[in-house]
């Protein structure tokens, strides 16, 4: 298969490029690489293109029909919570812009496949275990955008030959090779490497809960399990029974923000102790992933647990503190 991979040169998409390439696909990226590092795409050709950009909808049909493109696997987008919130409009036209940009190149050159990254933002501040049939409110405009990406996509599969699937991912942790991990502090696991590395304490939000130690509790899957789920995605694509469906993709299984915290503070040796401050606003107790409707219908499940996740996260921080 042929697939292009927008933001394949992200931390989630230099996993997905590199399982699609050792299985032998051929792969396209295409990243803006302001936040991604073409280091991490192996041998996989690489395009810089602003995907929002006005020539975009052109140079992407350029790209599909020069590589005969089967499949696009979306992940371009910027997802700074705080950023949207301060540049509400600029993110929708980021990412909203983008996942246009693609669309209108995939109809004009006839793709049909696509997997859309989505976000369990969607879900807002909802409480619990949570199914895809959950109401969708999101509480910034990063969620905003995700969510009517998801809708962008589901009407492009009435408008021309087109199948497609939404995944919404919860906790993303973990690497699946040391050179893959996360380099940017903006996830809890490299926020606790970050303030180790300044020799300052974790800072947990809130131990007040109603949680068994009073720190939220969120659902955490590891990266390697996530980008496998692209490629069953997609390869699900042509057997589906809907031209749309929309999947949860998480461990489904509750970790608490001081376990985690913990389990890295063992696995570092630091003798820190973690500080706790007050809630954050529009934090809920509890967000898990209810993954049935993936397992059931695509046979995907997760592999790995919180201590694969941990253990994968400190060497890959180790071996970029030692390159």
């Amino acid at each position: 298969m042929r697939v292009l991979v927008t933001g394949g040169a992200g931390y989630i998409g230099g996993h997905i490029v590199r399982l699609l390439t050792e299985r032998g696909d051929t792969v396209l990226v295409v990243d803006d690489l302001v936040t991604g590092h073409a280091a991490r795409v192996g041998s996989a050709t690489v395009v810089e293109l602003d995907l929002a950009s006005d020539a975009a909808p052109s140079r992407l049909a350029e790209l599909m029909n020069s590589h005969e493109i089967d499949a696009v696997i979306h992940l371009a987008a910027r997802k700074q919570v705080g950023e949207s919130v301060e540049r509400a409009a600029w993110y929708y036209q980021q990412n909203l812009g983008a996942l246009a940009s693609v669309v209108l190149a995939m109809q004009h050159t006839g793709v049909g496949k696509l997997v859309f990254s989505s976000t369990a933002a969607v879900y807002g501040s909802a409480n619990g275990a949570l199914s895809e049939d959950h109401e969708t409110h999101p509480v910034n405009p990063y969620g905003e955008t995700k969510l009517a990406g998801e809708w962008l996509v589901e009407s492009a599969t009435r408008s021309f030959d087109l199948r497609a699937m939404s995944l919404r991912y919860f906790n993303v942790a973990g690497a699946g090779w040391p050179e893959l991990g996360d380099r940017t502090a903006l996830n809890l696991v490299p926020m606790v490497f970050e303030r180790l590395d300044a020799g300052e304490p974790p800072v947990v939000f809130g131990a007040d809960y109603a949680t068994p130690d009073g720190t939220c509790v969120r659902d955490f899957v590891h990266v390697l399990d996530l980008a496998q789920a692209h490629l069953v995605a997609l390869d699900s694509l042509d057997m589906a029974a809907d031209l749309y469906r929309v999947y949860n993709v998480g461990g489904g299984v509750g970790s608490s923000v001081r376990e985690v915290v913990d389990g890295i503070l063992t696995i570092s040796g630091s003798a820190l102790v973690p500080e706790v401050r007050g809630r954050r606003p529009g934090d809920a107790p509890v967000v898990i992933a209810r993954p049935d409707r993936i397992k059931a219908e695509l046979g995907w499940q997760p592999t790995r647990d919180l201590d694969d996740i941990i253990r994968s996260a400190w060497e890959s921080h180790q071996h970029f503190s030692n390159s």
